[in-house]
């Protein structure tokens, strides 16, 4: 009779484990075919139908609770969402995919004590920190005490300086606070030509940073010498502003007037500035450039695209100047590189181009003869904060110019920069 009741039993215990390992075979069979209509076919209603079949089946199997939260999530309903993904979270940690959900989610819905609570618990997990450090730079931008934003960067970024997402928007943020800066800018240009040169620009500037933006006043004077003599000079006068249009965006105006012939008669500008995630900014412009040679007015249309990439601590960007007088067009390109070794203040820089932009100072009062030649030239910069008010730049190029049709020249520019802080 006992060896009856031991036979019985375990065949009850072998058919258990068939009907379990069936159940199981089900079940996973359901769970692929659930995510072949969610992702390939975007058949979420049918998913979530395959979803509770198989938790009828089986119903402590977690990965259907996480597709019914990614199919929720999908539908924007977050309170649904949330609730499948603190369901998994809450009797399995290992399902570490599930932070990444889950907590851009609590974001959204404005629940930053929950958000924490999940990266606070994904840390203790040992998932890697820095997407988790995104989240919490997302909590604060919500929050919009930029202030705190900025320090948590600025602690952020010397640990993690390579991170190019937080270095952009640090550069955007610090140009938000209170600062006003006083400055001068010294450029000396020299030719390979006989008795040709040497040039000297002079810029006495002002700017007001505020929250809004910044309001830049600058007097600029230039004196052009020829055989040790100076042959003209004259003054511009320069204001330009920068303001804010979102979280992510800005734009740029400037008016510049002369009458001396050293400078264009007239410099108009405006550009906007768009920021894109993983480090991306994007900037149209227009400029309109006047200038009065004894022949008479020539007028200059430039159209500007350029886009800019953070990568780790490098900043490149590329700006393309398509240039109109009358019925020609002239192009213009200018690749700028900068590597962040601090702030924003902090930096070598790298630049190279070819064509004549209304954009270069230095060269600007012979625009008009320039714009339709070639021209090739390439430099670099330091610049560095010393102490905590004081600004310096140095920057050399070398510019290999074509000054009339099939003639060349070679210049040879340095630039000081010197601004306080205050």
């Amino acid at each position: 009779m006992k060896t009856n009741i031991k036979v019985y039993f375990s065949l009850l215990l072998i058919l258990a484990s068939f009907e379990a390992t069936a159940q199981k075979i089900d079940a996973d069979s359901l769970l692929v075919q659930a995510y072949k209509e969610f992702n390939e076919k975007n058949n979420s209603n049918q998913a979530k139908k395959l979803a509770w079949q198989a938790i009828a089946i089986a119903p402590d199997y977690l990965d259907f609770y996480v597709l019914l939260g990614r199919i929720h999530q999908r539908a924007t309903d977050l309170d649904s969402a949330s609730f499948y993904f603190n369901y998994v979270l809450e009797r399995n940690k290992a399902y570490e995919e599930v932070y990444g959900y889950i907590i851009p989610i609590e974001i959204s819905r404005q629940d930053f004590e929950k958000a924490k609570f999940w990266i606070d618990d994904a840390k203790s997990s040992g998932l890697p920190l820095v997407p988790l450090l995104g989240f919490e730079h997302q909590i604060l931008i919500e929050q919009g005490d930029q202030r705190v934003e900025y320090d948590f960067l600025k602690n952020l970024l010397e640990q993690y300086p390579d991170q190019s997402t937080f270095r952009q928007r640090f550069n955007l943020l610090d140009s938000r606070f209170n600062s006003d800066r006083v400055g001068l800018t010294y450029s000396l240009t020299g030719f390979d030509r006989d008795g040709v040169g040497p040039w000297h620009l002079v810029g006495a500037q002002y700017i007001r940073e505020r929250e809004w933006g910044s309001l830049i006043g600058r007097v600029n004077y230039a004196d052009r010498l020829s055989g040790g003599e100076s042959i003209t000079n004259g003054l511009q006068y320069e204001l330009e502003t920068y303001f804010f249009t979102g979280k992510m965006s800005y734009s740029y105006v400037g008016v510049a007037y002369s009458d001396a012939i050293v400078f264009p008669n007239w410099r108009l500008g405006y550009s906007y500035y768009k920021n894109f995630i993983n480090g991306w900014e994007g900037e149209l412009g227009l400029r309109y450039t006047k200038v009065t040679p004894p022949e008479g007015d020539r007028i200059f249309r430039s159209g500007i695209i350029g886009i800019g990439k953070y990568v780790g601590s490098y900043w490149i960007n590329l700006r393309t100047f398509i240039q109109n007088e009358e019925s020609s067009f002239y192009p213009a390109f200018t690749l700028t590189t900068r590597y962040f070794f601090g702030g924003r203040f902090d930096y070598f820089t790298f630049i190279a181009g070819y064509g004549t932009s209304p954009d270069e100072r230095t060269t600007l009062g012979q625009f008009e003869n320039r714009v339709a030649l070639d021209s090739y030239r390439a430099g670099a910069g330091y610049y560095k904060t010393l102490g905590k008010n004081v600004l310096f730049g140095l920057q050399f190029m070398y510019n290999y110019q074509e000054f009339a049709p099939g003639v060349t020249q070679s210049e040879f520019e340095g630039t000081l920069n010197l601004q306080y802080r205050f």
